[in-house]
């Protein structure tokens, strides 16, 4: 992505991508005349002191530019010359920062970060870091590759291509690389808190990059390959062999079938609500206690095949979960029910309740400005439901198959979500983004710990008048 700055004659700076503008605010002339330096490159340290009023402008700009993810940061030579490596943003407000660090510190790479060609450069990331680093230099890569055992930084020093003390600690604060203490032997419980050991490198990976909040690659219906190759067919191709005709076996009148029958083919996406004549509280009830309730629990032991595995405790809830494990949590963003202020709740369904969490009010606008562009819909949902998934309770159990279980388990609660209100009269739909980072502020929660994996709009539809 290439951004272009364009100075109006009002002293007004606008940010221009993709054919979309960002205002960054009003500027003095010798600020918009230092800021068009920044297309080369300003030194940090050129701005970083706040000395003349156009420094701290420029200063600010920057700042600004940096929220919104619009900036990259050249790594190279003090005297000039080909950049080593370029630090590109994939979270807002990503600002460099260099951690200290000793010639006996003991750093090793992050079991998370990896190195993959893109497009004619070495990427490397991590579902952990808040940038990805753009390696330019093989040497740079070829240190890297060492860390996979844990080294000082004295002993990195000694190495051909040592790239210096201030990019290891860019990667250390950016947590690519992280500390190990002496005489530590297991790696994997020692980076992080005990949730994340829990996770497995492919699971973490996908949670990110198949969510917002954590990854800057466009995400969502963009349709990418459009100019490559036509669009897949809606049916396969049939295979080839004597076919067996079904449509005779099926009864003479098929309108006439269950009541599940019925609720399957009434289940459909309502997009347009009715806010007129919201959802009532007692409505909601009905939802939650018939989708998600927990209706009893019970225990059973861990079988390690030798009988002494642990007890663990289980619930009974109205959908089928892998495991039995029922990792899945809702949230509730309510932006109109009746009877309930609008605001963000975690239904409790232990006890059928509904706890507020209070939120900044332009997460709440955001979380629903959100659901709309999903949806490409006229209106906000008066309720969205946001499913959260507690990774631990899948994860400590299994393996390598941990999230994909998540995302089984997710489908089978959003069927669940859209027959009952298919049911109750009602309209729903289900919603394929989350913000994972945004989510992770709004509850304190890290990422990593339970997290947005997917989201369903709930409220009563709106009928067009005849």
């Amino acid at each position: 992505m290439h951004i272009a700055l364009e100075p109006r004659a009002d002293g007004n700076i606008l940010a221009w991508f993709n054919g979309y503008s960002v205002g960054l605010g009003k500027f003095s002339t010798a600020a918009v005349e230092q800021a068009q330096r920044l297309r080369t490159g300003l030194p940090l340290t050129s701005f970083s002191a706040a000395r003349s009023a156009a420094v701290r402008e420029v200063d600010l700009l920057v700042r600004r530019l940096a929220r919104s993810g619009l900036l990259e940061y050249r790594f190279g030579p003090p005297k000039g010359g080909n950049d080593h490596v370029i630090i590109e943003p994939q979270m807002p407000e990503y600002w460099p920062q260099v951690a200290k660090l000793a010639a006996n510190d003991r750093i090793v790479l992050s079991r998370f970060a990896y190195m993959r060609r893109r497009g004619d450069e070495m990427i490397l990331e991590s579902p952990l870091a808040a940038a990805l680093f753009r390696i330019r230099d093989p040497k740079i890569a070829a240190t890297l590759t060492s860390l996979a055992t844990p080294q000082t930084l004295g002993k990195l020093r000694r190495q051909d291509g040592f790239p210096g003390a201030e990019l290891i600690g860019l990667l250390l604060d950016c947590g690519m690389l992280f500390r190990v203490a002496a005489g530590s032997s297991g790696l994997r419980a020692d980076e992080g808190d005990d949730n994340l050991v829990l996770w497995d490198f492919h699971d973490l990976l996908f949670h990110t990059h198949s969510t917002e909040g954590r990854q800057a690659n466009p995400l969502g219906g963009l349709y990418p390959y459009a100019d490559t190759m036509p669009p897949p067919p809606s049916v396969r191709a049939t295979w080839p062999g004597q076919a067996i005709d079904l449509r005779h076996l099926l009864p003479e009148s098929p309108n006439r079938g269950s009541s599940a029958l019925n609720l399957f083919r009434a289940r459909h996406s309502t997009r347009d609500f009715d806010d007129n004549d919201p959802i009532t509280l007692a409505e909601l009830s009905q939802f939650l206690d018939n989708t998600a309730r927990i209706k009893a629990h019970w225990e059973n032991r861990a079988d390690l095949g030798d009988g002494s595995g642990p007890m663990i405790a289980y619930t009974v809830r109205p959908y089928p979960s892998g495991g039995s494990s029922y990792e899945l949590e809702l949230y509730l963003t309510v932006a109109n029910c009746r009877g309930l202020d609008r605001g963000f709740y975690h239904y409790d369904a232990d006890r059928h309740a509904l706890v507020p969490i209070s939120v900044q009010p332009q997460d709440i606008e955001a979380q629903l400005d959100s659901a709309i562009f999903a949806m490409d819909a006229p209106n906000s949902p008066q309720v969205l439901i946001t499913i959260a998934a507690r990774f631990d309770r899948i994860s400590w159990k299994y393996s390598s198959i941990a999230y994909s279980l998540v995302l089984k388990n997710v489908g089978v609660m959003m069927q669940t979500l859209y027959l009952m209100a298919a049911d109750m009269g009602l309209g729903g739909c289900a919603i394929g983004n989350n913000n994972i980072d945004r989510f992770a502020r709004m509850t304190g929660v890290e990422f990593h710990v339970e997290g947005p994996v997917g989201q369903f709009a709930l409220g009563r539809a709106w009928i067009e008048p005849e």
